[in-house]
């Protein structure tokens, strides 16, 4: 009987690359307040988008789910693009590589950068009954700040691809690129408003008085004097 041979202890874990090329141990998240709701590193780090989690049967379970896989969910929105993961799966690859072209940085970075610039942080909810109803201004939970984050970043992208030439993943690299530097993503588009001229206020040019207006003169009165025979009309 001859002895089996065992095999060698693995001394170290292979590193995992998202996609063969993107590490996360790198990855920072500088808001500490989101450190629990991003999932990015060790555990979550995933070689594909896709773990086949079922994280909406128990609330709050959405935030155990990696980062870039909620990222290439909510790229499936509308009738038309539910259920096709591989196409959203293959637009994140395409705008992880433009990512890093442009910017020469970790596309997860950028990602998790935009994440944090992107969510609100303050909110106004409804006070009151029916009748009586007033805005309140609250706090939003972190975790709601991740998916509104990543529901404007995603509702970006889809809406500057329409009748565009640029495909989706360039858009979708411009959102991420743009809002992790600026701090707010294109979507919604915000347009300042201008300042209003007002010339009695500002002292360069003078006050002009308005001109008076016409005395008041009624109506009854002028039926007295034009028809002064009738004085009913009065």
């Amino acid at each position: 009987m001859t002895d089996w041979e065992t095999a060698p202890a693995v001394t170290e874990t292979p590193d995992i690359k998202l996609f063969g090329k993107w590490s996360t141990d790198d990855v920072q998240i500088n808001d500490i307040s989101l450190q629990d709701y991003i999932a990015v590193k060790e555990k979550y780090a995933k070689y594909l988008p896709h773990s086949a989690g079922r994280y909406a049967a128990k609330r709050f379970r959405k935030a155990q789910c990696p980062i870039v896989e909620r990222l290439t969910n909510s790229m499936m929105m509308h009738g038309r693009n539910n259920g096709k993961k591989l196409m959203t799966v293959r637009i994140v690859k395409h705008a992880f590589e433009i990512i890093h072209l442009l910017t020469g940085e970790n596309p997860l970075q950028v990602l998790v950068n935009a994440i944090i610039n992107s969510g609100p942080r303050e909110d106004s909810t409804r006070i009151g009954r029916a009748g009586t109803v007033r805005r309140q201004a609250v706090d939003v939970s972190p975790l709601r700040r991740v998916n509104q984050a990543i529901w404007l970043l995603c509702t970006g992208a889809r809406e500057a691809a329409f009748r565009n030439i640029k495909t989706i993943a360039e858009c979708l690299a411009d959102e991420l690129i743009n809002a992790a530097k600026v701090g707010l993503p294109q979507f919604p588009k915000s347009h300042p408003k201008l300042p209003t001229f007002h010339p009695k206020s500002h002292p360069q040019f003078p006050q002009i008085p308005s001109p008076a207006s016409p005395p008041f003169f009624p109506f009854s009165l002028f039926f007295c004097i034009f028809l002064g025979s009738f004085p009913f009309f009065c």
